[in-house]
């Protein structure tokens, strides 16, 4: 039997002028700082003999090629993505970069960015275009109300304010490792 693997989904190909920045940072870090890093310590584990036994060595080689895997993959999305920076012509719905609260059925109210799927992690209100509750927002306005299929059950929502005036966005720490 081969080594078949289905073809991974193809994400969306949009990113806030933030998002991409971001992304150029990592790459930048990776490649200037990380990788140097690694390089030295894996010649300093080769300077001491032995290689097929050294597991520092061993390990900064991995290293290595992980940080190659992920500067190559950042570089090829970023060459492929469209950055979206101006608002829409109707700021009335909800499209690519709003910001939008939805109230659920039992009165919780949430605040949600609606981002790339590259960048959905970095904040904790940032939500992947792709996601199933901005999927069911998008092109909406204020007292609509959605339907989203969950596990759990279908969960219906009220949005109850858009905008596109960039807000405060509560940050994770770390580099953006993507996802939807």
């Amino acid at each position: 039997m081969g080594k078949l693997r289905p073809k991974p989904s193809k994400s969306s190909q949009y990113i806030t002028p933030e998002g991409a920045a971001e992304l150029k940072r990592e790459v930048d870090y990776l490649w200037r700082v990380k990788r140097p890093d690694v390089t030295q310590a894996v010649a300093a584990a080769a300077a001491q003999g032995d290689r097929s036994e050294n597991a520092e060595y061993i390990y900064g080689k991995r290293q290595l090629a992980e940080i190659d895997r992920r500067v190559r993959f950042l570089r090829k999305r970023l060459d492929g993505m469209r950055i979206v920076a101006e608002p829409p012509a109707n700021t009335g719905k909800i499209y690519f970069g709003a910001w939008f609260e939805v109230r659920d059925e039992r009165g919780l109210t949430t605040r949600h960015r609606v981002v790339g799927p590259d960048e959905s992690g970095a904040a904790l209100e940032y939500l992947s275009m792709d996601a199933p509750l901005a999927r069911a927002v998008m092109g909406r306005s204020v007292r609509d109300e959605v339907v989203v299929s969950t596990p759990g059950g279908d969960r219906r929502f009220e949005i109850t304010s858009i905008s596109y005036v960039e807000k405060k966005a509560r940050y994770l720490t770390g580099p953006i490792t993507g996802g939807k």
